[in-house]
């Protein structure tokens, strides 16, 4: 049985030797797989993180673009009652006094006023909306009022005030009547 023991013994610390020889190799590879995973992980981090900078770079682009081109919303918004009055002032202006040597140069200045007014808002990307003849649009005009009239309901028959769009946005809707069937 001694030899039998020897022979157990043996066997055993040769296992031993084995697995202490394989275990640093197993676990260098545990290790080496856990560094890779880490590195493939981060690697996801920096690409997230990136594409998060980029887009907040985007965005901002944006924003600061929409901001230098309806800056003057607000301020176009007030010249534009201005626009209104000077129109209306020109309008009621009879034809005689029009001819009229006294007033022409009163007449002739106003409409070079409305001519320069018109281009400035054309620099500025300022346009009036034609709507006569139109179908109605709510995303540019607003109906005041239905009139009896031959032409297709819904068509634009009167135009109480004029509308303007700033670049792509509307900056004011058309205020209008439109035609609906007679009685």
């Amino acid at each position: 049985m001694t030899e039998e023991t020897s022979g157990t013994e043996t066997a055993t610390e040769n296992l031993r030797e084995e697995t202490a020889e394989a275990a640093p190799e197993v676990a260098e590879h545990d290790r080496t797989a856990e560094l890779e995973n880490q590195l493939a992980e981060a690697k996801q981090q920096v690409l997230y993180a990136q594409a998060d900078i980029q887009n907040m770079r985007r965005r901002a682009e944006k924003e600061a673009s929409d901001a230098r081109a309806y800056a003057a919303t607000s301020f176009a918004r007030d010249v534009l009652s201005v626009a209104d009055n000077l129109e209306r002032a020109l309008a009621a202006i009879p034809a005689e006094l029009r001819e009229d040597e006294k007033f022409k140069g009163l007449v002739v200045g106003l409409e070079a006023t409305g001519r320069e007014l018109a281009a400035v808002f054309g620099r500025n990307g300022i346009t009036k909306l034609s709507a006569m003849g139109e179908k109605l649009d709510p995303n540019k005009h607003q109906a005041m009022m239905e009139m009896p009239s031959d032409q297709e309901a819904g068509t634009i028959v009167q135009e109480m005030q004029s509308g303007y769009m700033i670049k792509d946005r509307l900056l004011r809707p058309a205020l209008v009547a439109v035609a609906k069937k007679p009685d």
